[in-house]
């Protein structure tokens, strides 16, 4: 039997509505003001100009106001630690987010190291990954993606407490806060990456896979044991003549075959994608909602 699909999209929407109704909420108890987020963007690339004109949307529409900065390709590491700095400092600005990548010579680290932890909204920053690390500690904010996974799981009934978990990637965006947020639901967790011996045998005994190695297609039907759900970060174009751009976006897991041998699976495009954002947007209104309380 076919799996069932996860439908990103259609979660995503339903947790943006969930935030518009918050945000009203908040306005009206804390006399108008509304969550800010600030986005830095630096250079011309399409597909960051793309990713910040979604968010900026996505704002609008839950009543987030969005500030913006600009700069040139051509910016000095100390313009853009310079616009950070400024929005560190703006009361009405409650989470940063600087559009990566950057051109090759900033240095990201230093940068992403700039933002105030009270507005690292991407949950980059080392404290908040430690506390993430840490038993009977909270961090402020959790990175978006590997957060969107564990809610795509949770809102679509999947038991997670004592199950086998397998991530299958261990970047700092993605498999090692995934691996983290599992481990603290209960599940049993095993980090599969390009040093794994067995990669295929292991991952195979998983209730749950999370696919985030940035390679297409790489996990194919025999990495997944039968009735296991799937959640696919992967986005990746392959060339494909008969499509209109000359290419198809797939995920990191065969689709095909995952779907024969999986209970439940998201789709690429229109599964973790649409969930990144409305995290960004949920870490984003809960900082504003920390901010007030703390001021009021």
């Amino acid at each position: 039997m076919a799996a069932q699909l996860i439908d990103g999209k259609a979660i995503a929407e339903q947790i943006r509505q969930e935030m518009k109704a918050e945000v009203a909420e908040l306005k009206e108890k804390f006399g108008g003001k509304a969550p800010g987020l600030a986005v830095v963007l630096v250079g011309q690339r399409k597909d960051s100009q793309t990713y910040v004109r979604n968010k900026k949307k996505a704002c609008e529409e839950v009543g987030i106001v969005s500030f913006g900065t600009d700069l040139d390709e051509s910016a000095t590491e100390a313009e853009v630690l310079q616009a950070v700095a400024g929005y560190n400092a703006d009361p009405s600005v409650h989470g940063i987010l600087v559009q990566l990548p950057l051109p090759p010579h900033i240095d990201e680290q230093r940068v992403l190291d700039a933002i105030s932890i009270e507005k690292d909204v991407d949950g980059f920053h080392p404290l908040n990954i430690g506390r993430l690390a840490m038993r009977g500690r909270d961090p402020l904010f959790v990175p978006c993606t590997p957060k969107g996974c564990l809610e795509l799981l949770k809102r679509s009934g999947v038991a997670l407490s004592g199950k086998k978990a397998a991530v299958v990637g261990r970047s700092n965006i993605v498999g090692m806060p995934a691996a983290l947020l599992l481990q603290r639901e209960d599940c049993t967790v095993t980090v599969i990456h390009s040093r794994t011996a067995n990669a295929q045998r292991i991952c195979a005994e998983a209730d749950i896979v999370i696919a985030a190695c940035g390679k297409a297609e790489m996990v194919g039907g025999d990495w997944i044991k039968e009735g296991a759900v799937v959640i696919d970060v992967g986005i990746n174009a392959v060339d494909d003549a008969t499509a209109k751009r000359g290419y198809r976006l797939v995920g990191d897991v065969n689709f095909a075959e995952a779907s024969e041998k999986a209970s439940q699976i998201t789709p690429v495009p229109g599964g973790v994608g649409p969930m990144t954002i409305a995290m960004l947007l949920r870490n984003c209104v809960d900082g504003a909602a920390r901010t007030f309380a703390a001021e009021a």
